[in-house]
C-alpha cells in the first residue's frame, strides 16, 4: 500500500476550542456529538456499533488502526460514527489474518477523522466540560463557516435515532438445534448479541423498531428482547408502548442499554443525559444479587433516574456502577423481566456477565416448565 499524504484537519467543539493535526480517512468534514471510548482493542466494533450513530468518537488508546480490519468483527453492516479522532493513526497493520487497512476501510465508507492532536488534553476537556456537539473538517479552513454548520447539528438530547440504524425488514436467524424463539425488536441490534442467542439454541426474529407489539406477538415467541440503540430513549416512545404489552402478557424480557432505559420508562421511570456517557471496556459493576463485581463494556450517554428507580414498587435495582453510583441493572418484581445498562455480549471482551442470557433462557425454560 503507497503511503498517502495526509492534509491539515481541523477539530471545532461546541464551546469553541480548536485543535488542528492531520486528516484521516476520506477529506471532508462531519459533525456530531463528540465522546471518548477508554477501549484498549476492539476499534472495528466500536465503529460498526450503531449505538454510535451520530458521534465523533475520541480513542483513548494512542495507537488506532495497527491490527488493520477483518469482516468477521464487525457489529453491523456499516460504519456507524459520524467521525474518529485520534493520536496515531497507522495505515499500515501488522496482522497476517487482516483483509485491509482502516484507512481504506474508512475511505469506503466516507469516514471523516483527525489525528495528531492531543487526545489526552482533549478528553480531560470533554470530562470536565461535558459532552458537546463538534465538527471536524479537513476540506474547510474558515472557522466561522464551521461555526456555522456546527451550530445546524442537532443536540443528541431529544434525538430519536432507532430509526436510522434499525432494519428495515423482518428477518430470520436460525439457531444450531434450536429450542427457543426469541423476537428482537431491532433499536440498534449488534450482532454478537444476535450470536450469544443463536448459540444457546434460540432462534431469533429480527423486527424493525416501529414494528408494533401485536406484529411481534403473531410469531408466537417465547421470549423478548429489546435491544441496545442510539440516540435518546425518551424519544423512542414506540418502544416504550412496545415493552407495556409484552410487559402484560408475562412472557420472558431482555433488555441490553437502551433496552433497559425502555424497560425502565414502561415502568414509569425517567432518563436523562448524563455529563459524560460510559464508554470503554473497563466499566466496575456490582451484582447486588450474588454480590460479585463484574468488569463490563459499555456504550451508552443517558441512564435512568436513580431515585425514581429506588422509590418505584414495582422495580428492584440489581446492578449498579462502582465509579459513580448509576444504575446498571433492573428486574421487574412479579414480572420474568430484567435489564442492563451495558453490553454482557461485548466483543472482543470481556465476558464476566455473559450469565445473563443464560438467566434468560433459565426465565424461558421456566415458564415452558422444563425448569
Amino acid at each position: 500500500m503507497k503511503e498517502r499524504i495526509a492534509t491539515e484537519a481541523i477539530l471545532l467543539l461546541e464551546d469553541g476550542k480548536i485543535y488542528r493535526g492531520k486528516s484521516l480517512g476520506r477529506i471532508g468534514t462531519s459533525s456530531g456529538e463528540l465522546c471518548f471510548n477508554t477501549g484498549m482493542t476492539g476499534y472495528q466494533e466500536i465503529f460498526t456499533d450503531p449505538s454510535y450513530y451520530g458521534q465523533i468518537v475520541i480513542t483513548t488508546v494512542p495507537h488506532v488502526g495497527n491490527y488493520g480490519v477483518v469482516r468477521k468483527e464487525v457489529e453491523s453492516e456499516q460504519v456507524q460514527i459520524k467521525g474518529l479522532v485520534c493520536k496515531e493513526f497507522s495505515e499500515f497493520f501488522s496482522r497476517n489474518s487482516a483483509e485491509g487497512s482502516l484507512q481504506e476501510y474508512f475511505e469506503r465508507a466516507n469516514i471523516i477523522g483527525i489525528c495528531e492532536i492531543d487526545t489526552r488534553e482533549l478528553v480531560r476537556h470533554i470530562r470536565d466540560k461535558g459532552a458537546m456537539n463538534a465538527i471536524i473538517s479537513s476540506d474547510e479552513a474558515d472557522i466561522k463557516i464551521l461555526q456555522e454548520k456546527l451550530a445546524e447539528t442537532p443536540s443528541m438530547d431529544g434525538l430519536e435515532l432507532a430509526s436510522k440504524v434499525s432494519t428495515n425488514e423482518v428477518y430470520d436467524l436460525a439457531a444450531p438445534n434450536k429450542q427457543y424463539k426469541v423476537a428482537i425488536l431491532d433499536l440498534g441490534v449488534k450482532k454478537n448479541i444476535l450470536n450469544n442467542f443463536t448459540q444457546r439454541g434460540c432462534e431469533c426474529k429480527v423486527f424493525p423498531f416501529d414494528t408494533s407489539f401485536e406484529e411481534m406477538e403473531k410469531w408466537g415467541p417465547d421470549g423478548y428482547f429489546i435491544s441496545n440503540g442510539p440516540g435518546d430513549p425518551a424519544a423512542t416512545t414506540q418502544a416504550v408502548e412496545n415493552v407495556t404489552k409484552m410487559l402484560e402478557q408475562e412472557k420472558p424480557l431482555f433488555g441490553i442499554c437502551m433496552g433497559h432505559q425502555i424497560l425502565a420508562q414502561a415502568n414509569g421511570i425517567s432518563t436523562y443525559k448524563m455529563h459524560n456517557g460510559h464508554r470503554g471496556l473497563n466499566h466496575p459493576v456490582k451484582n447486588l444479587l450474588t454480590g460479585k463485581c463484574e468488569v463490563t463494556s459499555q456504550n451508552h450517554g443517558f441512564a435512568v433516574d436513580a431515585e425514581q428507580v429506588k422509590n418505584n414498587q414495582k422495580v428492584e435495582i440489581t446492578h449498579v456502577n462502582l465509579n459513580d453510583g448509576t444504575i446498571e441493572g433492573i428486574r421487574v418484581k412479579d414480572k420474568p423481566a430484567f435489564s442492563v445498562q451495558y453490553h454482557p455480549e461485548s466483543s472482543p471482551g470481556p465476558h464476566d456477565s455473559a450469565y445473563l442470557f443464560d438467566e434468560f433462557i433459565q426465565l424461558i425454560k421456566q415458564r415452558k416448565g422444563e425448569a
